[in-house]
């Protein structure tokens, strides 16, 4: 799959079957958030991969907004050192990591970090370093069913040019 047909076609999935996925597919996920762009080069991201059902449950107690991580067969928590543009660079590669895994074939979903009261609980069961900061937990794993979605905004509805 190219690269714009990943970004058309790619959605949330929150169902997945029980199959384990791959250490290469997750390594290469990872390595896709790890091309992102980052302010100044930065490049302020670790990647914690969970596969551990034990761990992926507790997570998913802990994180309201995702308690289908519990079911999913991977969890990749994406962590930056908390520099000025960390937030940002951080959303840079969990996109990546979400185009990555729908272009291998895998539905994935972003359950959000940073701003939830949840983040230093779930850093500290993942042994985050203090200096670090929580950005996303992304669900990974084959999809129980073909995922659709919502229409997404029209181009020309969106699209200003010069000005607003």
């Amino acid at each position: 799959m190219d690269a714009m047909e990943a970004l058309r076609t790619r959605r949330s999935c929150r169902q997945f079957l029980s199959r384990e996925v791959p250490r290469d597919l997750l390594l290469e996920m990872v390595d896709a958030g790890r091309l992102a762009a980052s302010a100044r080069n930065v490049q302020p991201w670790e990647f914690v991969v969970v596969t551990d059902e034990a761990t992926r449950r507790r997570i998913a107690d802990l994180a309201e907004t995702g308690r289908f991580i519990s079911e999913a067969p991977a969890c990749i928590a994406v962590v930056c050192k908390d520099t000025k543009y960390y937030l940002e660079d951080g959303s840079a590669a969990t996109q990546n990591l979400l185009v990555a895994a729908w272009a291998l074939g895998l539905g994935s979903c972003w359950v959000a970090g940073d701003k939830k009261p949840y983040a230093p609980a779930v850093a500290r069961l993942l042994a985050v370093p203090d200096e670090y900061r929580l950005v996303a937990l992304v669900a990974i794993g084959y999809p129980v069913a073909e995922i659709s979605g919502p229409d997404k905004r029209r181009l020309a509805d969106m699209v200003h040019w010069g000005k607003f």
